[in-house]
């Protein structure tokens, strides 16, 4: 009979550890619920590293997939464009988390006037996890979030999130430090899609984009021309391509002014061999510094 009872209670302690089942539509996102969360979650990727969050959609095998988890996590800020359609399918089981929602936002920067048609992800720029100081508020969010769907581990739910936050401050450090290999008057970062608003208003640079915010490629040629006649006045050294973006615009632009072509940036946080905040950031500042810094 002990036997019996110590082993109904061993199974009862198993099913009680069970990991939160969390779901996720941005790799930035999944990497920070795996960081505050630990192992008290376990994340399930529905958009994956090398995904295009632009035109993502999720499929029936993907609703199935979120089966089960208590939270959904999106970025927000009208970047996955199909989440009201979402919602209709989700149920009432699983709890829909715009992690984005709660961080200020700032209207997306762009040289030129494209039309209506531009602004499918509204007028705000959407690409909030371009800031440090934004991850560590999307660290609060998520403990909260965490914490309310699993009251019993909010206390290692916090303190996931204040490791995190203290990381993404030591990154932001870094970053800093790095960048003043640029001079104040090279920080202008040319590049086809209103992108790194949160980057640039961090880091302090001048955001100069071509085409807006999505992944559109066309620019005609009144717009091309007024970028070549910026980057001629003010004398911008490099022109920085996206990755998953075509860059056939700021090639044609690169061909006419002599300006360099810099290393792509990573844009949307979903590259493959940079998906979370500290690997994107790394290879951004350190192409921006090997393009824009002082030449020894």
């Amino acid at each position: 009979m002990k036997t019996l009872l110590a082993a109904f209670a061993l199974s009862f302690s198993f099913a009680q550890a069970a990991p939160l089942k969390v779901a996720t539509l941005h790799p930035i996102v999944a990497d920070l619920a795996r960081q505050v969360g630990g192992a008290n979650v376990e994340v399930i990727e529905i958009l994956k590293p090398g995904g295009d969050i632009h035109h993502f959609e999720p499929a029936p095998k993907d609703i199935a997939a979120m089966r089960g988890s208590r939270l959904l996590l999106a970025s927000g800020k009208g970047l996955e464009t199909y989440l009201d359609k979402l919602r209709d399918s989700l149920g009432a089981g699983i709890k829909l988390v715009e992690v984005g929602e709660k961080i200020p936002s700032i209207p997306y920067v762009c040289n030129h006037d494209h039309g209506e048609h531009d602004h499918h992800h509204g007028q705000f720029d959407p690409h909030w996890w371009h800031s440090a100081e934004n991850m560590k508020r999307a660290a609060r969010v998520m403990s909260d979030e965490l914490s309310a769907a699993d009251p019993a581990n909010a206390a290692a739910y916090e303190a996931g999130a204040k490791a995190a936050s203290k990381r993404f401050s030591e990154l932001k450090v870094w970053a800093q430090k790095e960048i003043t290999k640029i001079s104040r008057a090279d920080r202008k970062l040319v590049t086809a899609h209103s992108a790194f608003g949160y980057f640039c208003k961090e880091f302090g640079f001048e955001p100069i984009s071509l085409l807006g915010v999505g992944r559109s490629d066309d620019a005609d040629s009144k717009h091309v021309a007024e970028t070549i006649a910026e980057i001629r006045e003010h004398g911008i050294k490099a022109v920085f391509p996206e990755d998953q973006a075509n860059p056939k615009v700021l090639a044609e632009i690169a061909r006419s002014t002599g300006v360099k072509i810099g290393e792509p940036l990573i844009a949307d946080g979903t590259a493959k061999t940079a998906h979370t905040f500290e690997t994107m950031l790394a290879h951004n500042v350190r192409a921006l510094v090997a393009a824009l810094g002082a030449q020894k």
